[in-house]
């Protein structure tokens, strides 16, 4: 028992090593899959939350995107390890229908439920909002809960609580055009209202998929997925009531999913795939997946890559940072895995990002994408 406890911590102190060795990886401390082996062969969509108990992390997994099995699983850390994905919620309306469900969002309310938010429908221009609760770290959960009033909650990030004590859900909706709005609660999910959606801007960016940083005395950031080439952002300078139009920052966007989250220390993370799509093309491809730190949320330091493998589809990541300073980080492994990285912020070696190229490395060479798994 001895020996393979010292044979576990030595294999893990020589991943650790070999992370530290390789160009854009100074800081990662862990890198798993939070599965080995499932019983869909589809996976997507991965959100990640710190409860009383341990992590948390859900995702959507079946057939295929779309396809009417797929479920909402969850997967907890216990004693360090990951449990096996355990189906939460479906999309199941009747004997005879079936629907897919999309994007899980979680949230641990301080001192209360971990709160799922996740959506069901044929697909997202057509989709409604659910919410289930759990009062145990995501062990069991409350039956499922229909958002009010065509309420989506969440749409891909997570929602922030702010100082007034409003929950701040960043949403999106895609039915005529793209379009950002919010949704906000003042008491954790019994009561919403909306806000926006946002004025498109002079360029009328579509835009999808926001997530929320935070500046002090009640301003506000978006970071979003677009078609426009660039991430979009907005601001607000009234705890999220009004906001700015949407513009084009520095950072390229593929058209792809991105997260964000503001630190203790008030700095800023962006985990998103940084791709400037060929020629004219508004989609490019997942890979690579980068990390990048800001004090401002306007000029931005490249940290990390996650992943760098020419085929494609690492995707869809979600970021926080736990109690113990550290941050993690969930994503698409090439929609046949969750993948599950810890870093130390602290250790990150930055490099300034000019006119939205990532920066050279001496010894990195970037591999040239192959075509991978389709990509929504």
């Amino acid at each position: 028992m001895r020996n393979s406890v010292l044979l576990a911590g030595l294999l893990l102190l020589s991943s650790y090593s070999i992370a530290q060795d390789k160009p854009w990886r100074k800081g990662i401390i862990t890198d798993e899959f939070i599965y080995d082996k499932a019983n869909f062969p589809s996976v997507h969509s991965a959100t990640i939350a710190e409860t009383p108990t341990g992590l948390v992390s859900a995702f959507f997994g079946g057939t295929r995107e779309r396809n009417p099995d797929v479920e909402i699983y969850v997967s907890r850390m216990v004693n360090g390890k990951w449990t096996a994905p355990v189906s939460v919620a479906d999309g199941v309306q009747s004997a005879d229908k079936r629907l897919p469900t999309w994007n899980p969002v979680l949230y641990q309310i301080p001192g209360g439920d971990l709160m799922l938010f996740y959506k069901i429908g044929p697909k997202p221009s057509e989709w409604w909002g659910m919410l289930k609760r759990s009062k145990d770290g995501g062990k069991t959960w409350s039956a499922a809960e229909k958002l009010p009033n065509n309420q989506i909650g969440p749409v891909k990030n997570k929602p922030i609580l702010l100082s007034n004590g409003n929950l701040f859900a960043p949403s999106s909706t895609e039915g005529n055009g793209w379009h950002v709005h919010f949704e906000v609660t003042p008491d954790f999910g019994k009561t919403w209202r909306k806000i926006g959606p946002l004025d498109q801007g002079k360029d009328t960016i579509d835009a999808i998929q926001p997530s929320i940083l935070t500046h002090g005395d009640g301003k506000l950031q978006i970071l979003a997925r677009s078609r426009s080439r660039a991430l979009a952002t907005a601001w607000s300078y009234d705890n999220g009531e009004t906001w700015t139009p949407l513009e084009k920052t520095n950072l390229p966007n593929n058209n792809s999913g991105t997260d964000a989250v503001t630190m203790k220390n008030g700095k800023h993370v962006l985990v998103y795939n940084h791709v400037l799509p060929p020629g004219n093309l508004a989609k490019g491809p997942r890979t690579p997946l980068n990390v990048s730190l800001s004090k401002d949320g306007i000029h931005w330091k490249a940290a990390l890559i996650l992943e760098d493998s020419p085929i494609s589809q690492y995707s869809y990541p979600s970021v926080i940072q736990t109690s113990d300073g550290l941050l993690h980080f969930v994503y698409t492994w090439r929609r046949e895995k969750i993948k599950h990285v810890v870093v130390d912020p602290s250790k990150l070696k930055l490099k300034k990002i000019k006119n939205g190229e990532w920066p050279k490395l001496k010894g990195y060479v970037a591999p040239e994408p192959e075509n991978g798994p389709a990509e929504e």
